[in-house]
């Protein structure tokens, strides 16, 4: 990697730009949330396991970030790219800036697990233990189950001196060896750590008691060199560009184009370097060397690396360390084919996953396809996981005879293989299965039902925030909106024309669709209000977004605040806009993922909400198919902003205020406390909008 390409400003000759105060810096905002993910692991108030869940969500959160984010600054510093970002940081100094937040993060994450969570679960009776710390008869066993299960599976593999550097995958945990050689110099031999063994190998039957696969390992090198002197051995792990290019339009086929992605993801250019704290400075510099990476480029880690092992402990029968289970509210006229379209077909249905149950998402696609009245179903899936009702329910719908036709987004990063395995089962069922555009990512989330009936033909849609996938909805909070509205409906089956087929449809009746008509519907709503508080009238806008990022509506929120219009954002993730006057930022991060988008206008009296796939981001608006629906139904309306909206903005356990100087404050309770999650799971929104069913 080239000198500064990670933030070594030192020989730099252009000007630093000046820096546009009207907006934060998006890599500097994301690393200000995972910050607030850090913050749960250290909140005395979660459980320890779930505590140690969000440790593990913590690095992973990063690894994506260096994987996908820093990859492709360095990518743009590399190419010459010199345009500054919004707030006004070329992508080199943005470069530096992540250094600068994200080395003490890590190193943060590192002392929480050693000074705090390891003593608190050791008293729990739950450790990790050290080879070394183990009575002899245990070394003797884990000896035995080294030469048996682990030693087959381990490869040494000569890094220094070598003819050619053997490649280390991304991720990988990896033992760097230092042998000693018959001159008195030294050389480096690499063990990766075989991931087709659990990693935390339990040593007691009554106790949850571990060692770490790679202290075993660590313990056994002498049987994987045979004869040589071990000097040492040192943990380290590679962190690599996974953020590759998939050039639709070069490809002659898609398919192929993504598996080629999928295999080359493996073998993106390094760009962090992660070393546990014992290895000497100049065994660090040989990997550095080895890897093409630079001193800005490198984690020194206190003790443990790769906290994916977090998960695997967390698992163990503790419920006690654990939150108590959620179990979802399933209203009973949602949760039968005999009463699922005949409810929506009376009004339209409001659900907000993980309070109340998927089951009535999956119910809708199972009806469909059993249900002999219907005669087609057109889906949209963007990630649906390894296993899914869904999907199953489609294939059995094709299988029937029913019209089946799918929308599978191959480019759905880090889940184009599981998409891959789903887009050929169902051609295998006969589904019609398209892949959207080359150049566009297809991210709404989409199903629409085509019934048969007495009078006619009548369709049913679906319309998400979420995706179609059964393990997020038990763990992200996400809204759907079924209805039989004939203009929505409409409204879906063109955008699926306009998917599938060479339809240039530019007008919705009801949507608002990107990259069509979605960034000038917002933004003419967002004018509208600021009108209407010039003329002195009550004008208030209330989003609830994961990511707010582009520019143009961040000027826009900011001139309407100007001008009299309150403006609530409840942002969970990044927000690139800086609170001032009339403008309350709040980000809420707790036991359930907040995903949920939603956009309130007071318009005059008569509101709106809207709901749907797409954050306020310039590739969501600009370069994804994206839908927003409106809610029209006044109770629904009424409930989704004070029911919904109001209490996300009234939580004082979870939330954190957003402050002009860019840091989040979290608020503390007073005399009352209020979580809102806590209160969700309690008061699901479809028992309060049918209060007399049971579930």
């Amino acid at each position: 990697m080239t000198e500064g390409a990670t933030g070594m400003t030192k020989n730099a000759k252009r000007k630093r730009p000046a820096i546009n105060e009207k907006y934060f810096n998006r890599e500097s905002s994301w690393l200000q949330f995972n910050r607030r993910v850090l913050e749960e692991a250290k909140n005395p108030d979660n459980p320890l396991l779930e505590r140690l869940k969000f440790l593990a969500i913590f690095e992973s959160n990063l690894d994506e970030f260096y994987m996908v984010r820093v990859s492709g600054l360095i990518e743009q510093y590399e190419s010459g790219v010199v345009e500054p970002s919004a707030d006004g940081l070329s992508p080199n100094e943005q470069l530096e800036l992540i250094s600068n937040e994200a080395y003490p993060l890590r190193q943060a994450a590192a002392a929480l697990w050693e000074d705090e969570l390891r003593p608190l679960l050791k008293e729990q009776g739950v450790s990790i233990i050290a080879y070394r710390d183990l009575p002899e008869a245990k070394r003797t066993d884990l000896d035995l189950l080294f030469r048996q299960e682990i030693f087959p599976v381990c490869t040494p593999l000569i890094l220094d001196p070598a003819p050619s550097v053997p490649f280390i995958s991304n991720r990988s945990l990896n033992l760097v060896v230092v042998l000693g050689d018959e001159t008195g110099g030294s050389r480096l031999a690499r063990v990766k750590i075989p991931d087709v063994t659990p990693r935390a190998i339990r040593v007691s039957k009554r106790r949850h008691e571990y060692v770490l696969l790679e202290d075993v390992i660590r313990h056994n090198l002498a049987q994987l060199f045979p004869g040589v002197s071990i000097v040492s051995a040192h943990m380290f792990r590679v962190i690599r560009d996974a953020d590759i290019e998939i050039r639709e339009l070069e490809a002659g086929d898609l398919i192929e184009s993504i598996e080629q992605t999928i295999r080359l993801r493996r073998f993106g250019d390094p760009v962090l370097l992660e070393v546990d704290e014992g290895m000497p400075e100049e065994v660090r510099r040989k990997l550095m060397h080895l890897l093409n990476l630079e001193e800005s480029d490198t984690f020194q880690v206190q003790g443990i690396l790769g906290f994916d092992v977090f998960w695997q402990i967390a698992a163990i029968d503790k419920p006690s360390l654990r939150y108590r289970p959620h179990h979802p509210f399933l209203a009973e006229n949602l949760s039968s084919h005999r009463t699922l379209f005949g409810t929506i077909k009376e009004a339209d249905v409001i659900v907000h996953h993980p309070f109340d149950s998927f089951r009535t998402v999956e119910e809708f696609v199972n009806s469909a396809a059993q249900d002999p009245r219907v005669i087609g179903i057109k889906q949209t899936l963007y990630r649906v996981g390894r296993e899914s009702p869904i999907v199953e329910s489609l294939l059995k719908a094709a299988e029937s005879g029913k019209q089946v036709a799918v929308l599978v987004e191959l480019k759905a990063r880090f889940d184009e293989s599981n998409n891959l395995v789903w887009a050929r089962a169902l051609e295998r069922a006969g589904v019609h299965v398209t892949y959207g555009f080359p150049e566009l990512k297809t991210h709404c989330k989409l199903c629409l039902v085509v019934r048969r009936e007495e009078e006619g033909i009548a369709t049913y849609a679906h319309i998400g925030t979420g995706n179609y996938n059964p393990t997020t909805a038990r763990l992200y909070t996400d809204l759907g909106l079924f209805t039989a509205d004939p203009e929505i409906t409409q409204d879906v089956a063109e955008l699926f024309n306009y998917l599938t087929g060479f339809s240039k449809q530019r007008v919705y009746r009801r949507l608002m669709v990107a990259p069509i008509n979605l960034r000038t519907g917002v933004l003419e709503r967002i004018r509208r209000e600021t009108t209407i508080a010039r003329r002195g009238a009550p004008a208030r806008i209330m989003f609830k977004l994961n990511s707010l990022v582009d520019p143009e509506l961040v000027d826009a929120l900011n001139e309407a605040a100007e001008a009299g219009v309150k403006v609530d954002l409840i942002v969970r993730g990044i927000c690139c806009l800086r609170p001032r006057a009339g403008v309350h930022v709040v980000s809420v991060v707790g036991r359930f993922l907040e995903h949920s988008r939603l956009l309130y206008f007071e318009n005059g009296g008569s509101p709106e909400v809207w709901l749907g796939s797409a954050d306020l981001m310039r590739r969501n608006l600009d370069r994804r198919i994206e839908v927003l629906a409106p809610v029209r139904r006044p109770e629904q309306i009424a409930y989704l902003r004070d029911e919904l909206l109001a209490k996300y903005l009234e939580d004082n356990t979870n939330a954190w205020v957003l402050h002009a100087d860019g840091h989040y404050e979290r608020r503390t309770p007073g005399k009352r406390t209020f979580s809102v999650q806590s209160y969700l799971m309690a008061h699901p929104t479809t028992r309060s909008l049918f209060p007399t069913q049971e579930g």
